[in-house]
C-alpha cells in the first residue's frame, strides 16, 4: 500500500482529479492518502470530498489522513512513496494582487504572471524556499520518494528542487497531452484524423509541436493554411475574435505550434503587450489581467461548487488527463507509460543549456522517470526557448544565493519586461516588489546597487 502525500490538499478540485484518478487505478486504490495544507477550512473540505469519493467509487479501500500546518508536515511526509505538490504560496491576496498591481504602476501589463515575466519571477522567489523546506523534510523522512511537482513557475520550481536537493523530482503540466487534439479541434480537423501521432519537446509552457501526422501523413500544411486564414479574418476591423490568435501568429512566423495558451504565450515574448502598440491587445485578443479575474471568479464559484463536491455523498469521478496517477501506476507495476515531463536537460535537447529544465518525452516504469533523446530543436524554436531559460536560471540563482543582483538581472533579461522598461525602472520595480512581498531581509542590496 503506497503512501501518497498531497501538499496543498486544500486545492479540492485538483485533489479530486489526482487522488480520484488514483482511486480508479487498481494498484493505487488501497493507498494511504495523506492530505497536507496550512488552511484548516479548505483541508477539511478536501477530506470530506475524498471520503465521499472513496465511499462512492472505491469501496472505502483508501486510507485518508489530514495534516494541518508546518508542525505536522513531517508526519504527512513520513514514509511517503509519492509526494504531489500543488501549493500556491501567498494565494490571490496578497501575493497575486501585488504581482499585478505594482508592475501596472510602471506601465508593465501582464496576463497570467505565473510562469515568466516579473510576476513569474516573484512567484518563484516566494515558492522555491517553501518547496526546498519540503525537500529537507523529505530527505529526512522519505528520501526515496518521488516529488511530482504541479506548481508554477514549473521550470523554476522543478529546477531548484533538482539542483538544490537530493529528491527525485519531475515537473508535470497538462498542456502537452492536450496540445495536438486541441489544435486539430480549433482548425476543424479533429473528426477527420484517424491515426494521430505527435511529438513535442521544448520547455514548460513553451514546448513545440514538432510533428503532427495522421497515419504518417503530415498535417502541418493544412493546419497552417487554416490557422492563417482564421487569423486573417479575425484581424479585420470589428471581426469576431478567437482565443488562439497569438499561437496561430507564432506558428505563421516561426513554423511550429506552441503548447501553452495564447494568453500565456503573449507575455513570454516582446511582441504582443506593448505600450507603443496598444492596438495589438485588441487585434490579437490578448486578455490583460486575466489571472486576477480568474481568481476572483473561482473564489466566487467555489462557494457554490463546494456544496456539490464536499457534501455530495454520491460523488463520482472519471479519470482525468493528468499524468500523476499514470506515473505512480507505472512505477508500482513496472508497465511502462510515456509522459511529457520536466527534467534537467542531460543532453536530451542538444541546443539548449544543460542546466535548463526541459519538457521532453519520458518513459516511466519501476526505474523512475527516464528522459528520451530529442536532439536539436529547430533553431528558431531553441532561440525563443533560450530567452525564457535565461530568466529561469537567474531566478533560481537568486532564490538559492539570496543575491538581489540576480533578481534584477533575471528581470532585465525577461523579454517582455526588457521590451517595456529601462534598466533603472526594472531595478526600482524589483525593489518595490521585494518590499511589498516582505523579502527585504531575504535579499540584501547587492554590490552593484545604485540609487538612480
Amino acid at each position: 500500500m503506497p503512501k501518497i502525500t498531497f501538499m496543498g490538499a486544500g486545492s479540492t478540485v485538483f485533489a479530486k482529479n489526482i487522488l480520484g484518478d488514483c482511486m480508479l487505478s487498481e494498484p493505487l486504490r488501497d493507498a494511504h492518502f495523506a492530505l497536507y495544507d496550512i488552511d484548516g477550512e479548505r483541508l477539511a473540505e478536501s477530506k470530506m470530498m475524498l471520503e465521499n469519493l472513496n465511499r462512492s467509487i472505491n469501496q472505502n479501500r483508501a486510507h485518508i489522513t489530514v495534516h494541518l500546518g508546518a508542525a505536522s508536515r513531517k508526519e504527512a511526509l513520513q514514509n511517503a512513496k509519492y509526494v504531489v505538490n500543488a501549493i500556491q504560496v501567498g494565494g490571490y491576496e496578497p501575493s497575486t494582487v501585488i504581482d499585478f498591481a505594482i508592475p501596472t504602476k510602471y506601465g508593465l501589463r501582464q496576463t497570467i504572471a505565473d510562469t515568466l515575466g516579473i510576476g513569474g519571477i516573484f512567484r518563484a522567489l516566494r515558492t522555491i524556499p517553501v518547496c526546498l523546506d519540503f525537500a529537507r523534510d523529505m530527505e529526512e523522512v522519505c528520501p526515496e520518494a518521488w516529488f511530482l511537482n504541479y506548481v508554477n513557475p514549473m521550470a523554476m520550481v522543478t529546477g531548484a528542487m533538482l539542483r538544490a536537493s537530493a529528491i527525485r523530482t519531475v515537473g508535470l503540466c497538462h498542456s502537452v497531452q492536450v496540445c495536438a487534439h486541441g489544435l486539430l479541434r480549433r482548425v476543424g480537423l479533429l473528426e477527420s484524423v484517424k491515426n494521430l501521432q505527435w511529438k513535442i519537446a521544448g520547455i514548460n509552457h513553451q514546448a513545440w509541436l514538432l510533428e503532427i501526422t495522421d497515419g504518417g501523413n503530415d498535417l502541418y500544411p493544412e493546419i497552417k493554411r487554416r490557422a492563417a486564414e482564421m487569423n486573417r479574418r479575425a484581424r479585420e476591423k470589428n471581426a469576431p475574435k478567437h482565443d488562439d490568435m497569438v499561437r496561430f501568429e507564432l506558428m505563421r512566423h516561426f513554423g511550429y505550434y506552441v503548447t501553452e495558451s495564447s494568453e500565456h504565450s503573449a507575455e513570454y515574448m516582446p511582441y504582443w503587450i506593448k505600450r507603443l502598440h496598444p492596438e495589438l491587445i485588441e487585434e490579437f485578443n490578448i486578455p490583460l489581467d486575466e489571472y486576477p479575474r480568474r481568481c476572483i471568479q473561482q473564489i466566487a464559484e467555489w462557494k457554490e461548487r463546494s456544496q456539490e463536491l464536499v457534501h455530495n455523498k454520491n460523488l463520482t469521478h472519471s479519470r482525468s488527463d493528468e499524468y500523476g496517477s499514470h506515473i505512480m501506476e507505472a512505477m508500482e507495476t513496472d508497465v511502462p507509460f510515456r509522459i511529457g515531463g520536466n527534467i534537467l536537460n542531460h543532453g536530451f535537447i542538444t541546443n539548449l543549456p544543460d542546466k535548463a529544465v526541459v519538457e521532453v518525452p519520458c518513459l516511466v516504469d519501476r526505474n523512475g522517470v527516464q528522459g528520451c533523446y530529442v536532439g536539436d530543436l529547430p533553431e528558431q524554436c531553441a532561440a525563443l526557448n533560450r530567452t525564457n531559460i535565461n530568466v529561469q536560471l537567474l531566478t533560481i540563482e537568486a532564490a538559492l544565493t539570496r543575491k538581489r543582483d540576480a533578481v534584477y538581472q533575471a528581470a532585465m533579461l525577461d523579454p517582455h519586461t526588457a521590451a517595456e522598461l529601462t534598466l533603472d525602472q526594472i531595478r526600482h520595480l524589483c525593489d518595490d516588489l521585494i518590499a511589498a512581498h516582505g523579502m527585504n531581509s531575504m535579499f540584501e542590496k547587492g554590490d552593484s546597487h545604485v540609487d538612480a
